[in-house]
């Protein structure tokens, strides 16, 4: 029988209205840094939203790239554990190999329209089977092969939410 490996992505997007606080840690974090690094892409203009500097702005796609330090020591607080995806006892249970920094949306005069996402990609994992609106999930690791050679391995269940998506998959023998 094949498995399906699959790469979970968690799209967590933190604005003004975010009220945890690592969320607004990030928020004030990145909001700071994009103000820092977009007057140099707005100088001499009157362009002031990340949006109207993509559009107008050579080379103001980099902008991203230039705010993602600004979160690198907040994402290794995390520890590799993906938040707020809990497994269907309440725990956390994900881990992520890596993440990408987005900016939705931002303003250097106005705070209150910044909005970013991290994505975070899950290790690869094993997609056992879809029961009602949840995974049975088993992490892909030669530990569990093993295991699995003695039918018993380790599983999460875990409810689908938004912003949850299969990023990839793959089949194995």
């Amino acid at each position: 029988m094949q498995k399906r490996v699959i790469i979970l992505c968690y799209r967590k997007i933190i604005d003004a209205r975010s009220v945890k606080q690592w969320d607004k840690l990030v928020f004030e974090s990145t909001y700071l840094e994009f103000k820092m690094q977009a007057q140099n892409f707005s100088h001499g203009t009157a362009y002031t939203s990340y949006a109207e500097l993509m559009r107008n702005v050579p080379n103001a796609q980099r902008i991203t790239g230039m705010v993602t330090p600004s979160v690198t020591g907040y994402v290794q607080q995390l520890g590799s554990i993906m938040p707020d995806i809990l497994n269907n006892i309440g725990r956390r249970f994900l881990t992520f190999s890596r993440f990408q920094l987005e900016i939705i949306n931002s303003d250097i005069n106005d705070k209150d329209k910044h909005q970013v996402a991290i994505n975070f990609y899950s290790e690869p994992l094993i997609w056992h089977d879809t029961i009602d609106n949840y995974l049975l999930l088993s992490v892909h690791s030669p530990e569990n092969q093993s295991s699995a050679e003695n039918n018993s391995i380790s599983t999460n269940l875990m409810q689908l939410q938004p912003y949850i998506n299969i990023s990839s998959l793959q089949y194995h023998n």
